[in-house]
This record gives C-alpha cells, structure tokens and sequence, in this order.
C-alpha cells in the first residue's frame, strides 16, 4: 500500500505544476477585424441599434404563402436534415472529449490450457506432479489513466467543442441559405407571372394591331403595304413565342421550389408581385453585430479556434506523459479454488514515458500545426472580406434598384402614350407616318413594362440578399 501512496503522490505533485502548462489559452487572431470604413455603408446611420438580421424570418416575409413554403423547407429539405446528422455526430465527440479525463477500465476473463514439451524443464516439473499439463482460470480488470499536466487533453477538448459549433454553424448557414433561396424564387415566380400577364396583354394589342394593318392595307389607307402586314405578324408571333417561354420558365421555377421544400414536382399557389411590400427598415447595425451573426463568420473563427487548439496538443507531444496504471483480478490453476481469497492478485504501476528519437513525426505535427493555424487564419480573414462585399453589394443594389423603378415607370407611361399616339395617327392615315414607328414604339413599350417588373423583383432580391448577407434567418 505504501508503494500505492508514492505513486499517487508523485501524481498529485505533477498536477499542482498546472500552472506550468504547455497549452496556451486562445487568443483572436491579429490582423483580422475588417475596419468600418471599407463596408462603404455611409449611407447607413452609424447610430443605428436595430439589426436586419436580429429579425424572425417571420417578420421579413410577411407573405401567408411564402411562410408556408420556408417552414416546409425547413422542415423537409434535405441538406437542412444532413446538417443536423451532422451536428448529432459533432455531439457524440464532444462527449468524448469530456471523457477524456476519466481514466479507461478495461475487463477481461481467459482459460488458457497448456501441454509442455516432457521434455523440457515445465514438462519434467509437472511430471513429478503427476500431470501433464496446466491450466490457468483469470478474471481481471485493467485501469489506466494520463495526468493532463501539459493541457493536451484539455486542449483536445477545446478543440472538439470549436468543431462541434462549427457543425451548428454549418446548420445556421444552411437554413440562412434555405431561406434566401426559397424567398428568391417565390419572388421569381411571381415576377414571371406578372411578365406572363403583360405580355399575355401585349399579345392581345399585336392581334388587334395586325387586323387593323390588314383592314388599312385593303382599304389602301396610308403607305400600308405587304411588308408592313409581314413585320406586324412577325411582332405579334415574337410576342406569342416569348408566352410560351415565361410559362415554361414559371413551370421550372415551381420545381425548384418544389425540390426546396423536398418534395415532389407541383404547382405552387402564390399571391402577386404586387401585394409585396418592404415593410422592414433596412439597417445593418454596425460592423461587429455583422461578424457576430453570420454562420460562415461563426464558422471560420471557430476553425482558426480548433487549429489553435490542435496546435497546442501537438506542441505538448514533445513532453512526457504522466500515467499511472493498476490491475487486479483473480488467477488460480484450478477452477475450485477461483474465488478463494489466495487467488486474488494486484498491481499498481506509475510511469512516466518521454519521446526521444521517433523519425521527426513529432515535429513535423506541430510545424503543419502551425502552418494549419495560419490557413485557418488566412480563412478567417477572407470570410470578412466577403461579408463585408455582400453587405455592400446587398445595399448600393437595393437603392439602385429602387431608383430604377420610378425611371421605369416614368418611362413606360411615355411609351405607352408614344403606342397610342402613333397608331391613331397610322389609321387616321397620315402619309408621313411610317407603320414602323408603330411597331418601335410597341416594342419599347412591353421592354419597359418587363424592365419594371425586373426592377421591382431586383429590390426583392437585393433585400433578400441583405438579410441573408447579415446572417438573418437562422435565429
């Protein structure tokens, strides 16, 4: 028992030396942090508390139809559910990091049955015993256990629990994504409706436009002759032949959304483009809510976290470890005597083991460690690089799209005034008045009408662009 309480001193002793440790606590990264001034967000007041990307998705999209369609994608899509396998096998790991302070118990039971050489000198033995071979009936038990005197294992824990929130970023970034792609296309899709329905107009307008070229020509009214009937009929088909491609984009567009949701190819009810509204002050708060809320930001420095921490678990491999062991169980050369209380044996070992020569493998570990904690560094940065380009891609395109959208208008009510001009002055039979102006101004006029409706879909999208671009969604 002395022997027993040496050991176990010599243990404690190492543990009081913690202070010591090899393991570094973490530290940011230096040169990391993107300064205010390059996310060219003057516009945005500096003031500002609020943050975008703090909101529900619930308050961003208001749509009864649009809610619907991103809780069952949630719900349903199939990465979304690979991203939570995987957050299940990141919390398998850290529960064995958390394990890895306990000491390892290993249990055993073996019969070993023997037949010596008689003519060796074990033979020659049992011989005089009468027997000719041995037999041995074991049951023991193995205990072994590392004093973390470095931190390696604390370290190791450290870095399973960086990578365990790495996967629940990895979740985050998924749904954020989730959300933004469903919203895009249901806002697509009803941008194209609204296309389909100009141009489905525009169809009707060219029909009448042809029938009345065709009575103007027969009646010999104007300068209409053969070729204007052609290039009018041309007109109307164009317009006829862009129908069938917007339904057919329309169509597609309701199986990505379908595919979303995970589920199979069907139509998608939806509301109109027009009931849409903003209704949300767009506000980006400042800088450091920014890398705060975005799972890839999360992600990335949870990356440069486990690098750090994997670098300190190579750096303790160049010390010696600290382990102390034991053993026990019963041992007896006949089965009747298993459990008497001189078939018992025990032994306690403490040791301590130190790397001298192993080929270099110890520090080539810890340099690609290093080189490792670098690239993750490196990473890290260029995430916030990123970030800090969306957000300022995400702003100066809603405002030149909101912009556009009055000039758009403005200029469809000149053009379609344009149309009605110029075809009341073709069947009053102007002679000065060519049927091209007519076709022209038909033309720019559904151009314009498309450019609005693209305009509109562009502040959508670049909103939805912000929202995901702040890390919004996943809260």
């Amino acid at each position: 028992m002395k022997s027993i309480y040496k050991v176990l001193g010599i243990v404690v002793t190492f543990l009081l030396l913690q202070s010591c440790f090899v393991a570094k606590d973490y530290e940011e990264p230096e040169n990391i942090i993107v300064e205010e001034e390059l996310y060219r967000t003057d516009e945005i007041p500096q003031d500002s508390i609020g943050n975008m990307a703090d909101l529900s998705w619930t308050e961003i999209f208001t749509d009864s139809y649009l809610r619907e369609y991103i809780n069952k994608a949630l719900t349903n899509n199939v990465d979304i559910r690979i991203a939570l396998q995987q957050i299940a096998a990141a919390e398998a790991y850290i529960k064995q990091g958390k394990a890895g302070y306990l000491p390892s118990l290993n249990a055993g039971a073996d019969y070993t049955l023997t037949y010596p050489s008689k003519n060796g000198s074990q033979g020659a033995l049992l011989s005089q015993t009468g027997s000719d071979h041995v037999e041995i009936f074991n049951l023991s038990g193995n205990l072994s256990w590392e004093a973390d005197v470095w931190g390696k294992i604390r370290s190791q824990k450290r870095a399973f629990d960086a990578s365990y929130l790495q996967t629940v970023a990895a979740h985050q970034a998924v749904k954020t994504g989730l959300i933004a792609r469903v919203a895009a296309t249901y806002y697509q899709l009803l941008a194209i409706d609204k296309q389909i329905k100009v141009t489905e107009q525009t169809v009707e307008t060219r029909f009448r436009s042809l029938e009345t070229t065709r009575s103007l020509k027969e009646a010999g009214a104007g300068n209409i002759t053969s070729t204007a009937v052609q290039q009018t009929e041309a007109q109307y088909l164009d317009a006829k032949s862009m129908l069938i491609d917007l339904k057919n984009q329309a169509r597609l567009l309701e199986n990505v959304m379908s595919l979303l949701m995970g589920e199979e190819p069907h139509s998608i009810e939806r509301s109109e483009l027009d009931q849409q509204n903003i209704t949300t002050e767009l506000k980006v708060g400042v800088p450091i809510e920014l890398l705060s809320n975005r799972p890839d930001v999360i992600m990335a420095e949870n990356n440069y976290r486990q690098a750090f921490e994997m670098k300190n678990v190579a750096r303790a491999n160049f010390y010696p470890s600290f382990t102390i062991g034991a053993a026990g169980g019963i041992e007896s050369l006949k089965l009747d005597n298993w459990f008497d209380a001189n078939s018992l044996f025990a032994n306690v070992l403490g040791g301590i083991t130190a790397p001298i020569f192993n080929g270099r493998q110890i520090r080539t570990q810890f340099e690609v460690s290093q080189i490792q904690q670098e690239q993750a560094r490196l990473d890290y940065r260029g995430v916030l690089l990123v970030a800090t380009k969306e957000v300022s891609d995400a702003l100066f395109n809603y405002e030149s799209a909101s912009e556009k959208i009055e000039i758009k208008k403005d200029q469809r009510e000149l053009l379609e005034q344009a149309v009605e001009d110029s075809q009341a002055l073709l069947e009053s039979g102007y002679n000065n008045f060519s049927y091209l102006e007519v076709l022209t101004a038909q033309e720019s006029v559904l151009n314009s009408s498309l450019d609005v409706i693209n305009a509109e879909l562009s502040q959508l999208i670049s909103m939805i662009d912000l929202y995901e671009a702040l890390g919004g969604g996943w809260k």
